[in-house]
């Protein structure tokens, strides 16, 4: 099953991904992910039971969702709601 998720954080030699839409969150091995990754990186992601089999970045996930806080950032600073 294929699924967009994100990642969360970071503990030892996992990053725990939280799935799009039903905030489940999985543990995955950080050797499995793409070079690079960070917290708040958006994901495609395979999925066979309760592991992850396939990562790969979602570029224009992660960069929308920067855009959007750079913006209510932006907006806070200015004194809007």
């Amino acid at each position: 099953m294929k699924k967009s998720a994100v990642i969360d954080r970071f503990e030892g030699e996992y990053a725990i991904l939280t799935l799009d839409g039903d905030q489940r969150q999985l543990k995955c091995v950080r050797s499995l992910l793409p070079n690079g990754v960070l917290e708040g990186t958006w994901l495609q992601i395979e999925i066979e039971g309760d592991h992850v089999v396939n990562a790969t970045i979602d570029q224009e996930k992660t960069d929308n969702t920067l855009k959007r806080i750079k913006e209510k950032l932006e907006g806070l600073q200015r004194g809007e709601k």
